[in-house]
């Protein structure tokens, strides 16, 4: 059936316009600007006069727990949510069980996902000391990339032994996503936290001062370095200081891109008292200088690509402190209207939101006809409505986890599978 989406206001590649998009089967067959269309019979409308039209968003980093963790959740629950925010495409970490870190465990989960998914979807592999030789033999066109752990984190994928690195930094193929914190140094702090504290598991407001910016520097530092010495297209996850947006802007190497996530565009460390563990992630979130400066990052484009790090818990594995509550939140189905609503407040502006968490996932990781608004391509689309509201109070949390937080925008995906 042909359908016509009415009337929108379309962001698309860095221009605003009223138009109409006509959509045949998965595709976009044609974009009308400024001129009124007029339905033909057995046309399928959707009014979306006074809305905005965006690309459907890219999340290059979400836990879809499965297989092993659906307790969590799962590619259903997790796609699902997906839509719901707007986010047409996820990229699935490899941190299951058994952890995805074989050319076979990466096919088990492909066809795992078969018919099971809301929206589009693909699988990091992920590196460990002793798989090079999968990582050399993948088809890089069926992986975004390969995940690399250079910092424990949830999941014990941890890769930091210096001969180990230098011969995956070599020999990667693709695109090589980083993980990067110092461990011994987390270790360090943590034995000094427990010290400080008298105590077994510090308060979780000393979490940004266990996992510190420190930390995560000399991680990326030695990360930047060895995708210098062998010309590696490193891209550097979840950014969470202001000293690793200096260390990118000195490099400024193309080959070298980085990930902000939500939680520390929109968290600082003053949150903890609020929040407590709902917002313990890993890197930690941190001071309100390093928000200001990832935001800035942003948007003078230092930082190329907005994604998640969605990552499901039981709310009884938040329960805790320092060193045994769980990391990671959910807030996939709130990322889009979150930047959006920054965007509204003046913090970023409306193209650049689409920019990073669009356009930008989509050209980083060769995406066919995705990630923007042209003819020939896939009909995968958000409508935004902006005068909807939804605060996300206490009786959502089970599901909604980015607590506390009032969006102005409301997400949907139309998408066509």
């Amino acid at each position: 059936m042909r359908t016509v989406i009415l009337n929108a206001e379309i962001i698309n590649e860095g221009e605003r316009f009223i138009g109409s998009l006509i959509l045949e089967g998965e595709e976009i067959i044609q974009i009308i600007r400024q001129e009124e269309y007029k339905p033909a019979p057995g046309e399928r409308i959707v009014n979306a006069t006074g809305m905005i039209l965006v690309p459907g968003a890219i999340d290059d980093h979400v836990h879809m727990r499965d297989p092993g963790l659906t307790h969590k959740g799962d590619m259903v629950t997790e796609t699902a949510a997906a839509a719901a925010g707007g986010v047409t495409t996820v990229f699935d970490m490899p941190n299951v069980v058994p952890q995805t870190t074989s050319l076979d465990l990466l096919k088990e989960r492909y066809a795992m996902a078969q018919n099971r998914c809301s929206v589009n979807f693909a699988f990091f592999l992920g590196a460990t000391r002793d798989n090079l030789n999968d990582i050399v033999n993948v088809d890089i066109t069926s992986i975004p990339g390969i995940k690399l752990f250079m910092g424990s984190s949830t999941g014990n994928m941890l890769v930091d032994e210096e001969t180990a690195l230098d011969a995956i930094f070599a020999q990667t193929p693709t695109l090589l996503m980083t993980h990067c914190e110092d461990t011994d140094r987390i270790n360090h702090n943590m034995q000094k936290a427990v010290e400080e504290c008298g105590c077994d598991d510090p308060d979780v407001t000393m979490h940004p001062q266990i996992r510190d910016a420190e930390a995560c520097l000399m991680s990326t530092q030695l990360a930047v370095k060895l995708a210098l010495k062998h010309g590696t297209q490193l891209h550097v996850a979840h950014l969470s200081t202001q000293s690793e947006v200096e260390l990118l802007r000195n490099t400024a190497n193309p080959n070298i891109t980085a990930e902000a996530c939500v939680a520390h565009l929109i968290y600082t460390d003053q949150d903890y008292a609020r929040l407590g563990t709902r917002i313990k992630c890993n890197p930690a979130i941190k001071l309100s200088a390093d928000k200001n400066a990832l935001l800035k990052a942003v948007a003078s484009n230092k930082i190329d690509v907005i994604g998640t790090d969605h990552a499901p818990h039981l709310l009884s594995q938040k329960e805790g402190n320092a060193l045994t509550a769980v990391s990671g939140m959910p807030g996939i189905q709130y990322s889009l209207p979150l930047m959006l609503s920054l965007a509204k407040q003046g913090v970023l502006s409306v193209e650049q939101v689409v920019e990073k968490m669009c356009h930008n996932p989509a050209r980083l990781y060769r995406i066919e006809k995705r990630g923007f608004i042209r003819k020939g391509y896939k009909a995968d689309l958000v409508i935004v409505r902006r005068s909807d509201k939804k605060e996300i109070t206490e009786q959502y949390r089970s599901e909604d986890t980015l607590c506390g937080n009032n969006s102005s925008y409301a997400a949907y995906a139309y998408r066509y599978l």
